[in-house]
């Protein structure tokens, strides 16, 4: 009888624990349910409260998960992007050297050999120099202790010193000197030190595409009208096999070499026309941006600051530019002629003028500035 009755306590006691385990969480539900209302609350009142609010402060908000869900992707597939820019330059390195190059050789005369073989293997060193750089080479950062700097603001992000030109990068979750922006095919910010690098490659780039597109042009065409011909014989040997007799033999096909030859010569043809064209529109903007001496972000902040001004009959001027020529200079660090041999058209790791920290008039300038306003 006792065991019973404990038995019995026993399981009402376990009962009771359930059910107020079962009120505990109901309870936490509740509570966290009314903090996300007050939390919801809360921004919407932020948002109206505000008298400087405006259509785009709201547009920001709202889509605040997706720059979150941008960044984070950016990050994490910038491998995945210099990956691909890697296998592809590779494959299109390996058609020129396996199918074109031996076609060169017996075919072109050795001025336009001698011509082949020293351009493209130069443009190629250039390519693979400056890509190679502008990934492993940090845009530079600003100290993050705040008495080295004076007389600047602070990044709201961050809490760091914020010199001129410099930007938060929310996908590096760091300030970057003069950043021009973050490339996920360098899995990099383009900043101060290897803003030179981006655009070298860039350029070089286009310019073998360009070169491999023109090159290539007679071959694509008889490749492309090659594997026309492989259809259409394809075609008449099934034809023929499902009506087949003693009398009628299957028409030639084409070996494995063949097809894997013709096939290649339109990849790269392909391949290097569509990059020319999207990379050389991409190169040809920041040639623009450099001519102006700006960069992508300084663009839409100086075409605000001019508007701005205009209404009040004022002209805005750039103060990081000196000139189209200059700009030029500066960026590309020529100091003296031979610099555009040595530092141009050939490999160079020199670094650009200045610290990133403060904007000096560059030796290689010629003529002052303009004024920062002009009336």
């Amino acid at each position: 009888m006792r065991s019973r009755q404990r038995m019995f306590a026993a399981v009402m006691r376990l009962l009771l624990k359930c059910l107020r385990l079962g009120r505990r969480r109901r309870f936490k539900l509740v509570r966290q349910v009314e903090q996300l209302w007050h939390y919801a609350h809360l921004c919407l009142r932020s948002l109206l409260y505000n008298s400087f609010t405006n259509g785009d402060v709201v547009l920001d908000s709202l889509f605040e998960p997706v720059y979150w869900l941008v960044d984070h992707v950016t990050r994490w597939f910038g491998v995945v992007f210099v990956a691909l820019v890697i296998g592809l330059t590779s494959s299109i390195v390996a058609i020129v050297y396996i199918c074109l190059l031996p076609l060169i050789l017996q075919t072109y005369t050795p001025a336009w050999i001698c011509w082949h073989l020293a351009y493209g293997h130069w443009n190629l060193i250039m390519i693979v120099f400056h890509y190679y750089m502008a990934i492993t080479t940090s845009p530079g950062h600003p100290p993050q202790a705040k008495n080295d700097l004076t007389g600047i603001s602070i990044c709201r992000k961050c809490i760091t010193p914020k010199p001129a030109r410099t930007h938060h990068c929310s996908i590096c979750n760091r300030c970057v000197l003069k950043m021009d922006h973050h490339c996920p095919w360098l899995n990099n910010c383009v900043g101060h030190y290897n803003h030179r690098y981006f655009f070298s490659f860039c350029l070089f780039m286009t310019m073998g595409c360009i070169y491999c597109s023109i090159s290539g042009w007679e071959m694509f065409r008889d490749a492309y009208a090659a594997i026309e011909r492989m259809k259409l014989l394809e075609k008449e040997r099934l034809q023929v096999a499902a009506n087949q007799t003693y009398y009628q033999t299957p028409p030639p096909t084409f070996s494995f070499r063949q097809r894997a030859f013709h096939k290649s010569v339109v990849y790269l043809w392909v391949l290097c026309s569509s990059v020319a064209l999207a990379l050389g529109a991409l190169t040809l903007w920041h040639a623009a941006l450099i001519t102006r001496g700006e960069t992508s972000i300084e663009r839409h902040i100086n075409r605000k600051e001019r508007q701005r001004l205009q209404k009040k009959g004022k002209v805005f001027r750039n103060p990081y530019s000196y000139g189209s020529w200059d700009n030029w200079k500066v960026f590309l660090g020529v100091d003296v002629p031979r610099h555009w041999l040595t530092r141009v058209l050939l490999p160079s790791p020199h670094l650009p003028h200045g610290t990133g920290l403060s904007w000096d008039l560059p030796p290689c300038v010629t003529e002052q500035r303009a004024p920062l306003l002009a009336i």
